[in-house]
């Protein structure tokens, strides 16, 4: 597997509260409103409540990883981990679309399994849409597998869960 290094793309460790990593998440959030939008609004009239809460969101007391990508002093790329069973959940993996396949992804996704690793995470799951098959391709080339969906996700009919055992 190639290192960040590698790819030419710095991926540093920093808080969930950090202004880079806070814009690429509003970023990303846009985005999926776009992909997204028509099923999202379907299933929030349907469901009255709190219910989905848990699976939208993230709080920051749940992140034990944050990491940002940066080519040449700009952020490009976000990624971010929580405690999930007995390991962890990749949460908002985003790449700014200019630097899409170039391997910004790659180099985030390398250091959160470094991260994993290091908090003594067994596996890595993540939950993406049907609408990101670059993701998905990205995803199973990493070694990642297609597994049930998980809670709190089956209330995103669309959902893909992957996980990879570290």
């Amino acid at each position: 597997m190639r290192m960040a290094d590698d790819l030419g793309y710095e991926v540093r460790a920093t808080g969930w509260d950090d202004p880079d990593a806070a814009g690429l998440r509003d970023a990303m959030q846009a985005e999926m409103e776009s992909r997204y939008a028509d099923r999202v609004a379907e299933i929030l009239a349907a469901a009255a409540g709190p219910e989905l809460d848990g699976t939208l969101g993230v709080e920051a007391e749940q992140v034990v990883y944050v990491g940002v990508a940066y080519a040449g002093g700009t952020a490009v790329g976000h990624v971010a981990l929580r405690r999930y069973g007995d390991g962890v959940e990749l949460k908002r993996m985003y790449v700014a679309p200019a630097h899409r396949g170039s391997g910004a992804a790659t180099a985030l996704l390398a250091a959160a399994e470094r991260a994993a690793r290091s908090l003594g995470a067994s596996r890595v799951v993540l939950q993406t849409g049907d609408r990101q098959p670059d993701a998905v391709r990205l995803y199973e080339r990493e070694g990642y597998t297609r597994i049930p969906v998980f809670p709190p996700y089956e209330w995103l009919t669309f959902s893909i869960c992957m996980e990879k055992t570290l």
